[in-house]
């Protein structure tokens, strides 16, 4: 059977390919603002990420971790920043190398699998940008393990997280449906709609596993806010579902 790491990467090209929200470059005009010194990036569906958050930019070696698609690295990037994103979506790279080439920037890409061993070399990185992401992997603690050996001392871990809620209840955010943790793994049924119906194999994590699983592979928790989906039922009632970290490799 095909892993699921490879059926999400199919996925996502798909969504892509539909216009996925989080799927769009930035545009030519956003970049020209972000030259000029007046930018913002979304780790989460609505708050952008606080400045003070981030190291300087300018010579910093950042790494977008399952962030492909031409929305953060590019603008990290005329900011002068050394840039590299690693996606399991084919699509999503190729729109990351498609806008450098159009806005005259270079970017590295690397298609990896996040929940294997990334391959770079320890203390590599300056900053980690992680949007909402490992919903797509079923572990997540070695992520936050391999984000720490490749950060330099000092270096940042910025984070999307999402606290599970969304996976309870049903699409329109009307009614429970499927009780926590969702794992399709697990549930031979939840696995066969999830590939019928294109969501890809996602999954649930608590708290513990995004936020105490930082604290245990080694790192400082320094903030943390929390957001919404940004539209739907459960924004209407500003009922938080997705969390944002700041932590700093000691």
């Amino acid at each position: 059977m095909e892993h699921y790491a490879e059926i999400n990467a199919h996925t996502i090209d798909r969504w892509v390919q539909e216009g996925w929200e989080w799927g769009k470059p930035v545009s030519h005009e956003i970049l020209e603002q972000a030259r000029k010194g007046q930018w913002d990036v979304l780790l989460t569906p609505t708050k952008p990420v606080p400045h003070a958050w981030f190291c300087p930019m300018k010579g910093a070696k950042i790494l977008g971790l399952a962030s492909g698609g031409g929305q953060q690295m590019p603008v990290f990037s005329v900011l002068g920043a050394a840039c590299t994103v690693l996606d399991y979506s084919a699509a999503q790279l190729h729109s990351e190398e498609i806008l450098a080439q159009q806005e005259g920037y270079t970017i590295q890409t690397v298609r990896a699998d996040m929940s294997r061993p990334l391959p770079f070399a320890d203390e590599t990185f300056d900053l980690i940008f992680h949007p909402v992401s490992n919903c797509y992997v079923e572990n997540v603690l070695p992520i936050w393990k391999e984000c720490f050996r490749i950060l330099k001392k000092g270096g940042i871990l910025l984070a999307g997280l999402d606290n599970g809620i969304n996976y309870a209840f049903n699409e329109e955010e009307t009614a429970l449906e499927s009780p926590l943790p969702f794992n399709p793994l697990q549930d031979a049924q939840l696995f066969q709609a999830s590939v019928e119906n294109h969501w890809g194999i996602q999954f649930s994590h608590t708290i513990e596993e995004q936020i105490g699983g930082q604290l245990q592979a080694g790192f400082l928790l320094t903030d943390i806010f929390q957001d919404t989906n940004g539209s739907g039922h459960l924004h209407d009632y500003n009922i938080p579902s997705f969390y944002a970290t700041r932590a700093v490799k000691p």
